[in-house]
């Protein structure tokens, strides 16, 4: 089963997310970039989701920080936000984010995006 981390401050978007994901996916959930990046040392996961905006640590912080990891280095990263500038969404291509989902998501797409990143 595909694992996936998903990591936003909003606990809404942590029950969508849990509800779209929960059942096909092995779902790992963290409050903050640093939350995540202390998931990572646990275990290994096969996509990462992210909000960018967050407390503690924010989200291209924790890209900038999972790509320095051996483990992390090709996993796909994808950024889920409200951030939808050209100048936002160039600081994550430099971080290494594989994609960019601007929310409001659509969660019927969203298991689709996260096969074509793991195949």
């Amino acid at each position: 089963m595909t694992s996936v981390l998903y990591i936003d401050d909003a606990s809404s978007m942590r029950k969508l997310v849990e509800m779209v994901l929960g059942r096909d996916y092995q779902l790992t959930l963290a409050e903050n970039g640093q939350e995540g990046l202390d998931a990572l040392q646990l275990k290994q996961f096969d996509v990462i989701i992210s909000d960018v905006n967050m407390p503690v640590m924010d989200g291209i912080t924790f890209l900038t920080e999972a790509r320095k990891l051996a483990a992390y280095k090709f996993t796909p990263i994808l950024m889920m936000t409200t951030e939808a500038s050209p100048e936002m969404k160039a600081k994550g291509k430099e971080g290494g984010a594989t994609g960019w989902i601007v929310k409001p998501f659509d969660p019927q797409k969203l298991p689709g995006i996260i096969q074509k990143v793991v195949s």
